[in-house]
């Protein structure tokens, strides 16, 4: 049995592993359950699965919550020294990050340095820190599996073979809710409709990004520092169907892809299971190749959709620009969710940021972080 710590348990991807822990209760054991703010839902989390550690991040809440749970074995702690010993706790032995944002990356650390295997579907990280992740994970000998969907895809592809032997890695992308939007509707588009994507069901964080494919641009930096190649190196095709999670080309023209239903659950078990595969956890449906009609690609327009082109700028410039992309793009969607700016505000305010940002090269965890706050600080 396989004991795990699920940071982030309350999100979108934590709720999902949980289900898959559920479906396989002789697989695997829930250790630890990490939180942000939503004290109910962890509640009914720790009643179900009895960790022996929670963290809730805000103090007044977790306390709360420790005198809801008085007598029970699960033992609440709080705060950034909270996650942390959620991320290191001693007892799990694979640390499930479901979290989202640059916040993950010091637990994502201590779980490294804590020798845990890591699944992980917090992509910022290895964003804004990939050079630094990929060097403590081999120190640490931890073996990293990937959650998002395209980087499981091709992680998968990938087995058994080098990914600089690859002549192209290729990223699908569902489009999102705006992939036939002109400019125009793209300036006037609202919340309400940049929420409705119309394959996938995640965070409204996550949600925006697809709507402007800054995931997309995101996913090429981090598909280049976790896999080690060049973002040249890495494509995106609009992919409507969401049926091709991601592809590989070879140098003689053969074309590995992996398919499968839209469903989390998915990605999330190979990694938890990974390197076994378990029987599809309760509820996902098999995917039935004949009642697909078309599998249609194309490339994205990046006039509409600047995010990518500001994706790939910041990795060619490397250092600390994808920090600061990063955290201008998380301000940015704060900002449109809060009604402050409009949505083609988000790549245009991003931009305008990294050209007044000086990169540190080959940076340390604290450039990373400073350059992140610094970001944060001078957003407008």
């Amino acid at each position: 049995m396989k004991r795990i710590a699920v940071i982030g348990s309350t999100g979108s991807i934590g709720v999902n592993t949980l289900r898959v822990a559920e479906s396989h209760p002789k697989q695997f054991r829930v250790e630890v359950l990490a939180a942000g703010r939503n004290g109910k839902l962890l509640f009914d989390q720790i009643r179900r699965f009895q960790p022996s550690l929670a963290c809730l991040y805000d103090r007044e809440s977790a306390e709360a919550l420790s005198g809801k749970l008085r007598g029970s074995r699960t033992r609440i702690v709080w705060g950034d020294k909270g996650l942390r010993e959620a991320a290191g706790f001693s007892r799990s032995e694979l640390a499930v990050f479901a979290m989202v944002g640059a916040k993950g990356l010091v637990p994502l650390v201590t779980a490294i340095q804590s020798g845990k295997d890591i699944a992980f579907a917090n992509k910022e990280p290895f964003v804004i820190a990939g050079e630094l992740i990929r060097s403590l994970s081999g120190k640490y000998g931890v073996t990293m599996v990937p959650i998002d969907s395209e980087l499981s895809a091709i992680f998968q592809c990938l087995q058994g073979r080098k990914a600089g032997e690859a002549k192209r890695i290729i990223l699908t992308s569902s489009g999102g809710p705006f992939r036939k939007f002109s400019k125009t509707a793209l300036s006037k588009a609202t919340v309400r409709e940049a929420l409705r994507h119309p394959r996938w069901k995640m965070g409204r964080k996550i949600t925006i990004d697809s709507a402007t494919l800054m995931n997309k641009a995101l996913e090429v930096i981090e598909t280049a520092n976790f896999f080690d190649v060049s973002a040249e190196k890495v494509e995106v095709l609009i992919h409507p169907e969401a049926i091709v999670h991601s592809l590989v080309e070879w140098r003689d023209g053969s074309h590995l892809a992996q398919l499968g239903v839209t469903d989390m659950r998915l990605p999330i078990q190979y990694a938890m299971s990974y390197p076994e595969r378990l029987p599809a956890a309760d509820g996902i449906p098999p995917l039935r190749l004949e009642k697909i009609r078309a599998l249609s690609f194309e490339k994205p327009d990046r006039g509409r959709f600047p995010c990518l082109r500001l994706g790939y700028e910041a990795q060619k410039a490397g250092g600390t620009m994808p920090a600061v992309l990063n955290a201008a793009n998380e301000v940015a969607v704060d900002c449109f969710l809060n009604g402050k700016i409009s949505f083609t505000d988000i790549p245009r305010k991003i931009g305008k940021l990294m050209r007044r940002h000086r990169v540190v090269t080959s940076p340390s965890l604290e450039d990373v972080l400073h350059a992140d706050r610094w970001a944060r600080e001078n957003f407008s």
